[in-house]
């Protein structure tokens, strides 16, 4: 309650300058209060039908991956009151969306092909009457699509993902389209493969079957600054994430995110879904960040990328690294095995890799290794850990929500609350505010980043239980059809929109 009450009665009033005349400025007040509440749910399909949705601020309008029709649908949001469906874009030419961006009039998909492994394609459609005006080959599996802040290119991120049986695993890659001459650029990352050694001693991971680096990456999620210059683009599985150089069209760098310490009382965790209750413990366990989604920010002119520490695993016919860690056998020189560690009350249920932990291939593990951090973090622009929310998400669930709190205990086992997206709103450029998708929770987390060194907690959005935030998007009051800062977050398992607005 002290939590709720304090988010209602906080109000920031900023000061913005403008010079009406040289000798006379005009004080606009900026109101940067914080209270975010629900407007409205847009039911686009079944199970699976959301996934990301951009919006058109010049027809006011939400286009959505479809996954469940193969469809961009799309809802006129005019009057939040009562939004109206349109007629959609089918994609069953083309292959299957993933990944949709706007901007001024023009709407990008990133469009699988049918067989995964071959090239993709980036298709440009117009937003007023949806007709196509280009489509572009890009590498294998567009996973992700966004246009520069300027608007003069579209940058995917193409994740190259084995087939089932992992005989075709083709490379990783970024794509990148200038709209000025329709050039496509697809960066790979061969110029990597003689780095692989330092990379993976730093917690870059490499470890699909006779893959080298190149074919290892799976490009997951693009950011770019807002100077138009510079890309960064999250490796999920790889633990990294990759610079990219958009003027000379290079990637300049990737950055291993390293391991989170599950021992440490700032990150604790509930590491089972069979001890019959929610708790958060310390453990000897070690936290693998593998980003999914990334958010650039720039405060008081210092960059940062935030990303949402999900976690994933390979988990193929013809490959998969994960087991739970009571299929392993500890190294007893390390770990005291009079604390039972791998009964299932403790952390004998916790998926895990076996990739990672027996550096000397003695069958025995050394370290314990769990997929995701249960978090978000805050990066600067060159790979450099500013921040990370410990158990923040798990801490506040749990007190605010506990039936929510890692899927009401079902997914304490593998990825808790699962932190799937992330977004900014950016009030005045004197309050910077951080949105956190949890799919497994049906929740999203608001923080106040405006000192990234230190973000406050300050609510929680829930709606339905079956949810399952897969994007986030924050429409800006000015561009809003309402006049307010928005949040709209594409639900994969209830296949709908759900739009908040601040109040």
């Amino acid at each position: 309650m002290k939590t709720l009450q304090k988010i209602t009665l906080f109000s920031l009033l900023a000061f913005t300058f403008s010079c009406k005349d040289d000798v006379n400025p005009v004080i606009t007040p900026v109101d940067t209060s914080v209270n975010f509440t629900h407007k409205t749910t847009i039911k686009v399909g079944g199970e699976g039908a959301s996934e990301i949705t951009a919006y058109d601020k010049i027809s006011k309008k939400l286009f959505t991956v479809n996954v469940d029709l193969n469809e961009i649908s799309i809802h006129d949001i005019s009057n939040l009151d009562t939004p109206v469906k349109e007629n959609s874009i089918s994609l069953n030419a083309y292959g299957a969306p993933n990944s949709v961006a706007i901007f001024e009039g023009k709407l990008a998909i990133a469009v699988e092909d049918n067989v995964k492994q071959n090239p993709g394609k980036i298709l440009l459609y117009n937003t007023v009457d949806n007709s196509l005006l280009k489509q572009y080959t890009v590498g294998s599996l567009p996973d992700m699509v966004t246009f520069s802040p300027d608007g003069k290119m579209i940058v995917s991120a193409n994740e190259g993902e084995p087939n089932d049986d992992y005989t075709v695993d083709p490379e990783g890659s970024i794509s990148i389209i200038n709209l000025e001459n329709d050039a496509v650029t697809t960066l790979n990352f061969n110029a990597f493969n003689a780095q692989e050694a330092s990379l993976e001693s730093e917690g870059f991971r490499v470890f699909g079957p006779n893959a080298d680096l190149a074919k290892d990456v799976e490009p997951e999620y693009v950011a770019i600054s807002e100077d138009s210059k510079t890309a960064w683009v999250s490796l999920q599985e790889n633990n990294g994430i990759a610079k990219v150089n958009l003027q000379t069209k290079t990637i300049e760098a990737i950055y291993p995110l390293g391991f989170k310490d599950y021992s440490l009382a700032k990150n604790t965790l509930d590491a089972s879904d069979k001890d019959d209750v929610k708790e958060l413990k310390s453990w000897p366990v070690k936290g693998i960040y593998m980003p999914d989604a990334i958010v650039y920010v720039k405060i008081n002119g210092v960059e940062y990328i935030i990303s949402a520490n999900e976690g994933d695993a390979r988990d193929y016919d013809g490959f998969s690294e994960e087991v739970r860690m009571d299929d392993l056998t500890l190294d007893e020189t390390v770990f005291d095995y009079d604390k039972d560690y791998l009964n299932e009350m403790n952390l004998g249920r916790l998926k895990t890799t076996t990739t990672l932990g027996d550096a000397n291939n003695d069958g025995k593990v050394e370290e314990l290794y769990s997929y995701g951090a249960r978090s978000f973090s805050i990066w600067s622009d060159n790979g450099n850990l500013v921040y990370d929310s410990g158990n923040s998400i798990a801490t506040q669930t749990l007190a605010l929500t506990t039936d929510r709190f890692n899927d009401n205990d079902k997914r304490s086992d593998d990825k808790g609350a699962e932190p799937e997206s992330v977004e900014v709103l950016n009030i005045g450029d004197q309050r910077y505010i951080l949105f956190v998708g949890l799919e497994r929770n049906d929740q999203v987390m608001v923080y106040d980043i405006t000192n990234p060194n230190a973000p406050e907690f300050l609510q929680i959005l829930s709606n339905s239980d079956d949810e399952a935030p897969e994007g986030l998007l924050v429409i800006k009051s000015e561009d809003s059809p309402n006049g307010k800062d928005l949040l709209v977050v594409s639900n994969e398992d209830s296949g709908t929109v759900t739009i908040y607005q601040n109040n």
